[in-house]
């Protein structure tokens, strides 16, 4: 059984506080949950496949490729997806 200082030090970790009774009723809650953890270490889950999540889902991926682009295809291009430019440069409002 969880002892009631545990249970005054998980609350203090907390940062809560708890009355005398509840400080009982949290003592039993523990206890019985950690009673069934026990219990579970004793699962045989052999022949049991790890899931991640319990949704039978996969993530649909494209296929990366490269575009090689020389040096000054590429900066027209992006100077071209530009809203404003100025003498071959990118033009921004100022930040401050």
């Amino acid at each position: 059984m969880v002892s009631k200082e545990t249970v005054i030090h998980i609350a203090k970790l907390a940062r809560l506080k708890f009355s005398e009774n509840e400080t009982e009723k949290f003592q039993g809650e523990f206890s019985s949950i950690l009673d069934y953890v026990e219990n579970l270490k004793v699962v045989d889950v052999s022949g049991v496949e790890p899931t991640s999540h319990s949704m039978a889902l996969e993530n649909i991926e494209r296929e990366d490729y490269l575009i090689s682009y020389s040096k000054d295809k590429l900066s027209k291009k992006l100077l071209d997806l530009a809203p404003e430019t100025k003498n071959g440069y990118l033009k921004v409002k100022s930040v401050f």
